[in-house]
């Protein structure tokens, strides 16, 4: 059906789908678009708007709470990352203590040793700080002064002393109070004699910024057991913050760079997520001291490792999603589009996410990068932008107004890297613009080629479903090869990126929340339907594949090329040869990638829950597991709402009652938020599945629902927004 509306209010939209093109207008009055997402992408205008089946959908909320979209790791071996335990490893526990005792029991020969080397007092001040590592965290400590010593050779015979019996502390020279003296300084450390860049120690490296007073930073110890793994594995709990922030959180408070931890992918922030992360020779315990100060923060189920993780290393997520606010003609059309998800999976998109949440998609900014159009792909990025902050909309306009560097990278905030890199480049090389561009990590500006790519993708997919439906293969088709080949296959290594994009206000738009493919993955063969395969039956629609264009990838030997090329071409970008000379943004220089049209959620579970307080939870999560905490009485109870055709009907005629009543029109025609009454029932429609790397959770939901993930996510924001919203409306209708 063509030119479905997806309008806010009391109608429920519940429109039969076929396979076929469907064009949702935008959903939103102009009266709020100061709050919301109402200039931002629309999936139609990205290649997203077929479906699978032609059941009818129903209207819910998606992402009302955080916690009603909770993500747990699944790693190679096919377990479902949980935190489940804070306890230390027990063999390091032992060790510890051991240790410990050990070094209690020695160090009162040390001391006695150097109080005749320093004197009692300073020896006094030692026994204190010896204390204090033992019972805290040590690179916590501020380090400590000994009294001023004029006698250089008498310092060195301090240094040395250190060396010899405290190989965990770190001394150096330092003026003192006056100016004139020297005293020496002693730090405690993880280790000692690491050499970093260039091939100076950091020992050196730390002396030459001592005076201002640079934290020793080391990867590890002299004395970790041989037969420990040099890596400390932990499993990383979230609730409401990105991956980067968490870890960005414990390595300022451990004193160790965010780039020190390796994890498999990024997670989504407005969720629950579980991931495992690890770090190079950190002892557990320091690690574990940090939860009682960690705030929506949690790690535990400590091990070690031998090797670090890399980005990819884990075959998908398990996702646990709550839809609240179900309106539906009949609760028999909520059983049979739950039941048909699982039955017939989803057609496996590319979201909106991978496209940025802002007025600009990134594609369109890969589009110019790969016409070689280096100023006006600069434009796209700085230039100011509809339904972005205001402040950050003014910063923008002036910048283009004066061009001032210095005004503007004052008032952008940090986590618009690119915008904040190019202004930088530029202020030292105006008028470069390629030069700028590549001023942008590495990983964000490769971003927009591949946001094209999947451009390309998502459209291609479209026109597969449209013209050839999804009941079998047809002759052209590309499939992943079964058994033994013969004829002439393409082969590729499937290696896709992952990407971190953050919007005009503050938010990670990363929500490619499987993350990314294997990089290890084996090299798979392609090869083209013919009509022998067809006749054998070997392969279905579920083995269908679509390349995102690239040097080593084929296209469909049937119709479906066409698009790719037709797209491309009124684009202005060339898929088969490059118009500039650099490679990162060529499409002829970058691999390319297959990727599976059709998605069935593995593990699939769902059910239907009822509940009066909006606030409160109903999932549980790690947490509550872990801690005991009981879950709020939950009803699940499908009969409660199938027991007469009224009954029935009443999903949908409720007209107040939490999250069902999203928005009401007034005397005046403006639409805004009806007023709830939570002591009414609320049914909620909770999902479970386990989805591969890089594929869309918000893909699956879509096709439940069959509407937009953007007007799901975007009522979810009128929710948290009411009161505002019903301002605005009222003081605009007046």
């Amino acid at each position: 059906m063509r030119g479905a509306n997806f309008s806010i209010s009391l109608t429920p939209c519940f429109i039969p789908f076929s396979p076929k093109p469907c064009h949702p207008t935008k959903p939103f009055a102009n009266t709020f678009e100061t709050l919301a997402m109402a200039k931002s992408v629309d999936e139609s205008d990205v290649g997203i708007y077929c479906y699978v089946s032609s059941l009818p959908g129903f209207r819910a909320v998606l992402k009302q709470r955080y916690s009603d979209f909770i993500v747990n790791e699944v790693d190679l071996d096919g377990n479902i990352v949980r935190l489940t335990s804070f306890d230390l490893p027990p063999k390091c526990s032992k060790e510890e203590e051991r240790k410990a005792s050990s070094d209690q029991k020695c160090f009162t020969d040390e001391i006695e040793l150097f109080q005749t080397l320093a004197g009692e007092a300073n020896a006094k001040l030692l026994k204190e700080f010896l204390e204090k590592v033992a019972s805290t965290v040590g690179d916590e400590l501020p380090p400590i002064v000994l009294a001023p010593d004029s006698d250089k050779s008498h310092r060195t015979e301090v240094h040395n002393f250190f060396k010899t019996n405290f190989k965990f502390l770190v001394t150096d020279t330092v003026d003192g109070e006056d100016g004139n003296s020297k005293c020496v300084r002693i730090r405690f450390s993880s280790g000692k004699g690491v050499k970093g860049r260039g091939g100076r120690k950091r020992k050196d490296m730390e002396n030459s910024g001592r005076k201002n007073d640079i934290p020793f930073d080391s990867r590890g110890t002299d004395n970790w057991p041989e037969e420990r793994g040099k890596f400390l594995r932990f499993n990383l709990y979230k609730e409401n913050k990105d991956t980067h922030e968490a870890l960005g959180v414990i390595g300022k408070m451990l004193g160790i760079q965010q780039r020190s931890f390796g994890f498999a992918g990024t997670k989504d922030k407005r969720a629950i997520t579980t991931q495992r992360v690890t770090v190079f020779k950190l002892h557990p315990e320091r690690l574990a001291a940090l939860n009682c100060r960690l705030f929506g923060i949690k790690v535990g189920d400590f091990c070690f490792l031998k090797k670090g993780l890399l980005l990819g290393q884990l075959l998908g997520n398990r996702f646990t999603i709550t839809l609240r606010g179900v309106v539906a003609a009949s609760v028999d059309t909520i059983n049979a589009a739950a039941d048909g998800l699982g039955r017939s999976g989803f057609i496996n998109y590319y979201g909106l996410q991978r496209f940025g949440s802002g007025s600009v998609p990134t594609h369109s900014i890969g589009a110019a990068l790969l016409r070689g159009e280096w100023k006006t792909a600069v434009d796209l990025i700085l230039d100011p932008r509809d339904g972005e902050r205001a402040d950050i909309k003014e910063a923008r306009k002036k910048y283009k107004k004066t061009g001032n560097a210095d005004l503007v990278l004052s008032q952008l905030p940090r986590y618009l890297v690119a915008e904040r890199a190019i202004i930088q480049c530029l202020k030292n090389c105006p008028g470069n613009y390629l030069q700028a561009l590549q001023g942008i990590p590495r990983t964000l500006r490769l971003m927009y080629v591949h946001s094209y790519q999947s451009y390309l993708w998502n459209h291609a997919a479209s026109m597969r479903v449209r013209k050839h439906g999804t009941a079998q293969v047809v002759v052209g088709d590309l499939v992943f090869c079964k058994g033994p080949i013969s004829e002439k296959v393409a082969s590729f290594e499937s290696v896709e990126p992952i990407y971190e994009y953050h919007d005009g206000e503050g938010n990670n738009s990363l929500l490619d929340i499987s993350d990314v493919a294997l990089p290890e993955e084996k090299i798979q063969l392609v090869k083209t339907i013919n009509s022998d395969d067809l006749i054998s039956g070997g392969y279905t629609f579920e083995d269908v594949v679509l390349p995102l264009p690239g040097s080593r990838t084929i296209y469909p030997g049937n119709d479906i090329a066409g698009i790719y090329h037709d797209i491309s071409k009124k684009d202005g970008v060339s898929l088969t040869e490059s118009v500039h000379g650099v490679k990162e943004f060529s499409i002829t220089s970058m691999t390319g990638d297959y990727r599976r049209v059709f998605q069935r959620p593995i593990d699939y579970t769902w059910e239907l829950l009822t509940y009066t307080d909006n606030n409160e939870s109903l999932a549980k999560t790690d947490m509550d597991i872990l801690v005991g905490s009981k879950n709020t009485d939950l009803v699940t109870n499908k009969s409660s709402i199938n027991t007469s055709p009224d009954d029935k009907d009443s999903l949908q005629t409720r007209k107040r009652g939490g999250s069902d009543c999203f928005m009401s029109e007034d005397q005046n025609g403006v639409t805004a938020p009806a007023e709830c009454d939570y002591s009414d029932p609320k049914v909620a429609l909770k999902l479970g599945f386990t989805l591969p790397a890089s594929c869309y959770a918000t893909m699956a939901i879509r096709e439940l629902l069959k509407s937009s993930t953007l007007v799901s996510i975007y009522i979810s924001v009128l929710n948290a927004k009411k009161s505002e919203i019903l301002y605005i409306s009222k003081r605009t209708s007046g």
